[in-house]
């Protein structure tokens, strides 16, 4: 039976040439050579065919009708089912990964489920966890609040984001984050979106958020630039793979005016 095979070495994905492009490999067995040591990790079906994860210890170079790209970059040849179960899969390595001795006894971590772990000595069981973040729009007028934060790769400018912390609500986060890193206080707080964010295992929940107060001074630890913008005078904005273009695309259709 065909099964689909989402191989990673560290954060690349191989990708197999075929008509129109490139996609995941779908084939009865794995496409490249199998140690014993290679774990297998079950994922959920895709177009009615199993699937499955794979981390390889080296790029795979020697097939010639496939190439190994990062999973960030497959994110504009492969279909959104695709993406949306390659970074599953590499949230699932990650974890099998960095989860093989118990944080309680130290003792071997087993797979006990397809998502879960149980330590051999002690059966304490764990599953893979998130880190949740916040990312939010915020409009003041006709402009909106964008940033460039020093952790961005190129020279684009996104909107204010961090990690939820203990005892806050994702609102809260919000708040504090705007007021953190920008120095605004925001309000009329509304939820928009969300999207798995497997760089490694986040997930991102998106808001829109009005201007109240503030003058804007930002926190430079973190962001190196930052400033009110309109839609006539944009900078350069992230890509479409992350929920800040979505937010952009949505605030620069109007929609929440």
């Amino acid at each position: 039976m065909e099964r689909y095979w989402f191989i990673f070495c560290k954060d690349e994905l191989l990708l197999q040439q075929g008509e129109g492009g490139y996609n995941i490999p779908l084939s009865e067995s794995a496409p490249v050579t199998l140690q014993p040591w290679h774990t297998q990790i079950e994922l959920p079906t895709m177009n009615g065919k199993s699937c499955v994860a794979l981390r390889m210890d080296a790029p795979i170079t020697y097939l010639s009708d496939m190439k190994m790209v990062g999973l960030r970059v497959s994110f504009e040849v492969l279909t959104e089912d695709e993406y949306r179960m390659a970074g599953k899969a590499a949230e699932l390595l990650y974890w099998d990964s960095t989860t093989k001795f118990c944080g309680v006894c130290g003792g071997p971590m087993k797979f006990h489920t397809a998502i879960s772990k149980r330590c051999v000595n002690c059966g304490k069981e764990v599953w893979p966890q998130l880190s949740t973040a916040i990312i939010v729009l915020v409009k003041r007028g006709d402009e909106a609040l964008m940033v460039h934060a020093h952790n961005f790769r190129g020279k684009h400018y996104g909107l204010v984001a961090g990690f939820v912390e203990t005892g806050e609500t994702l609102e809260e986060c919000v708040a504090r984050e705007v007021w953190e890193e920008t120095h605004i206080r925001v309000c009329n707080i509304r939820y928009y979106g969300s999207q798995p964010w497997p760089y490694p295992c986040g997930l991102m929940v998106g808001f829109v958020a009005d201007y109240a107060d503030g003058t804007l001074k930002l926190q430079h630890e973190e962001l190196g630039a930052g400033g009110w913008f309109s839609r006539s005078n944009l900078p350069e904005i992230p890509g479409k793979v992350s929920l800040a273009r979505r937010l952009i695309d949505a605030w620069l259709e109007g929609e929440f005016d």
